[in-house]
């Protein structure tokens, strides 16, 4: 027998029984499609613009090969991205935080006592200062 029994190396009559679960049962994990595609736009490749080579994303290449189509009349083109500039501009609005609320009664009235202190403190200083 050419094969050595001892730790981590079991006879191999007793290695693996017919039926028995699997050591992974559920198998290798799959990557969804969304996760799949922003890794796939987040590759890099090189380009060659202007006689130089660079290295952008796919995610760039696109963009910037859609944005030269368009500007050669390309209308399937300029209609991709004119529909993409109102998604990116919608998804910024919908980002925005709200505004903030308008002052109530009581904040301006609490306003309006800070300006007077701050306009008594700098009446006295300045009376303090004057040459006698």
């Amino acid at each position: 027998m050419d094969y050595e029994v001892g730790y981590g190396k079991p006879p191999r009559h007793t290695r693996f029984k017919k039926g028995g679960p699997s050591a992974n049962p559920r198998g290798r994990p799959r990557k969804n499609l969304l996760a799949s595609l922003v890794e796939g736009l987040n590759k890099k490749v090189v380009v060659t613009e202007n006689g130089r080579r660079r290295k952008i994303t796919v995610r760039e290449a696109i963009t910037s090969q859609l944005i030269n189509k368009s500007a050669t009349a390309d209308l399937r083109a300029t209609k991709m991205l004119l529909d993409l500039i109102k998604d990116a501009e919608k998804q910024t609005v919908a980002a925005a935080p709200e505004p903030a609320p308008p002052f109530t009664a009581a904040d301006e009235e609490v306003v309006e006592m800070l300006i007077e202190r701050l306009r008594h403190q700098i009446r006295s200083e300045m009376a303090a200062q004057k040459p006698e």
